[in-house]
């Protein structure tokens, strides 16, 4: 299983845009990673050996200017910052935090999904990787994620209809299904949230950033050719599908 020959760009670049990029260059593939903020987003690419590009994946001149730099476009994967809001009831939370994550995952995976898309479908050919997900909802009822949840589905009912209109054109979509990641949480907060997210698992713990990565390739590769329009569990059976 490999990515020689590919070219994927990887919006976000904190942890698991981090290591998704990682793993794509050590399966052969040139990476671009993209982000607003440059200082950061240089030393991460030149620390996996990445190339780089300031690129705000909110702003639509700014990720179709960058889109248009590429002679192909193979994978396309953004894992931007949701923006969310966590800890307050819904009940006590503004509009404007519980709207925040849904309109940046919208806006974000709509304009940078549309912007590989118009590659992949010239060459009849491409993955679009997502990452969140849902499924049960328990987990959900203990955490007050705010409009976080609201966004995943939203997101999800995107993937859906992106795959079902690119299928036609050799394009696929696909959800990387979290159920949560620990080593990408803050560490100030990580010792609280980690034992519920790996109480939750049917294996007694939770997937890593290297879990992440290595599944991000398998269904980028031609070895998840099957895949579209789903999502692919990495939740350690937090969530039964």
């Amino acid at each position: 299983m490999n990515l020689d020959g590919k070219t994927a760009v990887v919006y976000g670049a904190g942890t698991i845009g981090g290591a998704i990029a990682r793993a794509f260059i050590e399966a052969g593939a040139e990476v671009h990673l993209v982000a607003r903020t440059e200082a950061p987003l240089k030393a991460k690419a030149e620390a996996i050996g990445a190339k780089y590009a300031v690129v705000d994946a909110l702003d639509e001149q700014s990720v179709d200017q960058h889109a248009a730099t590429f002679e192909r476009l193979d994978i396309s994967v953004n894992v931007i910052s949701d923006n969310d809001v966590q800890g307050t009831p819904l009940h006590e939370m503004s509009v404007e935090d519980y709207l925040s994550p849904v309109v940046t995952n919208v806006r974000s995976k709509f304009l940078t999904a549309r912007a590989a898309a118009r590659h992949m479908v010239k060459r009849q050919d491409g993955v679009i990787l997502f990452f969140g997900g849902t499924g049960d909802g328990s987990v959900h009822r203990r955490w007050n994620l705010g409009g976080l949840v609201t966004a995943f589905d939203a997101v999800e009912s995107m993937r859906r209809l992106l795959a079902a209109e690119l299928g036609p054109h050799g394009v696929r979509v696909v959800t990387l299904q979290t159920g949560g990641i620990p080593e990408s949480i803050p560490a100030g907060v990580r010792g609280q949230v980690e034992p519920d997210i790996v109480g939750q698992t049917l294996l007694g713990r939770a997937a890593t950033l290297e879990d992440v990565g290595r599944t991000a390739v398998f269904a980028a590769s031609d070895w998840g050719r099957t895949i579209t329009g789903a999502q692919v569990n990495i939740t350690c059976g937090s969530v039964l599908s």
